[in-house]
C-alpha cells in the first residue's frame, strides 16, 4: 500500500497516529516527550479532526500527576485518551496507572524513554522510567525506529480498545524521539478502517452517567478484593493474539513482518542477543558486517515487553 512520505522525528509520528485515535489528551510537558503534546495542541487548535470526525480537546494540567489524574476521569467519562510522558513525569503517573489498568480502561501513554534522575538529573535516554511500570498493569509495546513508531503505534491503541487494557508504548528519547528520518506515514483514512468501532461504542457506553448511576472505587475486603484482580487475567490472557491480530493488518497493508518477537540474522547463529528499542538499529548494521566475514550472529527484537509471551520468543 503507497504511503505518503514526510520528513520528522519519533515525537511527531506518535503525534500523528495517537491524535487519530484520541478524544481528550490530557498533557503536562517534559523533555522529551513535549513536542508530542505541543503537535497535539497545535493540531487540535487548527481545527484538525481524528478518526472519530472531532477535533481533540487538550487539556493542559499542573503537574504530571495531575494528567494522569485527568486521564483516569476522562476514560471514566467515556472518552478515549492520551498523555505523552517521560522519566520523573512517568513515575508521578504511576498510582492512576494501577487504577487505570484495574477498571480496564483503554487509553495510550505514549513515552519517550528517558533517565529517571538519581544523584542529578540526566535527560537522555534509557528504559529506568519505564521498567518502573512493569507491575501496573499496563501492556507494554515497544518501538526501534521512527518508521517503527509510525508503523506500529496503531496497534497501542487498536489493541487497548479491543483489548480492554492499556498500553504504556515507549521508544527511546532523543535517541528515536528527535531522530529526523523520512519515513512513510499513515493516512487517517486507513487508521479509521482498522479500527473496531463496535469495541469504541461498547467503552462509551460503560461511561459514567447520572441518568444511570454505577458506584466504583469501593471498598473491598480481602476475598472480594482477589477475586477481581483474578478476573483481570482473562484480559492479559487474550491480549497478545489482539496485538497479533492488529500486527497482522499492518503486515498485510505496508507488506512488514512485524511481529511479537523478531528474529534478524544469519538462520544458524551461534550467537543471538535480545533487546528492545533504538540498540536494535544499530545491531542490525553490526550483525551485517559480523555476518559477512564468517560469523553467525543474530538479534531478537522485542515488540510486545508486556504481558511477556515466552511461548512466542
Amino acid at each position: 500500500m503507497p504511503r505518503a512520505k514526510q520528513t520528522m522525528d519519533g515525537n511527531t509520528a506518535a503525534a500523528h497516529v495517537a491524535y487519530a485515535y484520541t478524544d481528550v489528551a490530557a498533557i503536562y510537558p517534559i523533555t522529551p516527550s513535549s513536542p508530542m503534546a505541543d503537535s497535539v495542541d497545535q493540531w487540535s487548535a487548527a481545527g484538525q479532526k481524528n478518526i472519530f470526525g472531532n477535533q481533540v480537546k487538550v487539556v493542559e494540567m499542573e503537574s504530571e500527576a495531575g494528567a494522569a489524574g485527568a486521564v483516569h476521569g476522562s476514560l471514566g467519562a467515556g472518552a478515549v485518551t492520551t498523555t505523552f510522558t517521560a522519566s520523573q513525569g512517568l513515575l508521578l503517573m504511576i498510582p492512576n496507572m494501577y487504577k487505570i489498568a484495574a477498571e480496564q480502561l483503554p487509553c495510550v501513554f505514549d513515552v519517550s524513554a528517558r533517565t529517571v534522575a538519581t544523584q542529578s538529573l540526566n535527560i537522555f535516554g534509557d528504559h529506568s522510567d519505564v521498567m518502573a511500570c512493569r507491575q501496573t498493569g499496563f501492556a507494554m509495546l515497544v518501538e526501534s525506529s521512527v518508521q517503527e513508531v509510525m508503523d506500529l503505534s496503531p496497534v497501542a491503541h487498536l489493541a487497548a480498545i479491543e483489548g480492554r487494557v492499556p498500553f504504556l508504548n515507549f521508544f527511546d528519547g532523543f535517541r528515536t524521539s528527535h531522530e529526523y528520518q523520512k519515513i512513510e506515514k499513515w493516512d487517517y483514512a486507513d487508521l479509521k478502517e482498522m479500527c473496531n468501532m463496535k469495541a469504541v461504542e461498547e467503552f462509551r457506553a460503560k461511561a459514567l452517567n447520572p441518568e444511570h448511576p454505577k458506584m466504583r472505587g469501593s471498598h473491598e475486603n480481602g476475598d472480594v478484593f482477589f477475586q477481581h484482580r483474578e478476573a483481570c487475567n482473562s484480559a492479559y490472557d487474550a491480549l497478545p493474539a489482539v496485538v497479533e491480530k492488529y500486527m497482522a493488518k499492518i503486515n498485510e497493508k505496508l507488506g512488514t513482518n512485524y511481529d511479537l518477537f523478531n528474529y534478524y540474522g544469519a538462520p544458524d547463529a551461534d550467537r543471538v542477543m535480545i533487546a528492545m528499542g533504538s540498540v536494535c538499529d544499530v545491531a542490525d548494521e553490526v550483525i551485517d558486517y559480523l555476518n559477512a566475514k564468517g560469523e553467525k550472529v543474530g538479534i531478537v527484537k522485542v515488540r510486545l515487553y508486556r504481558p511477556w509471551v515466552s511461548s512466542a520468543l
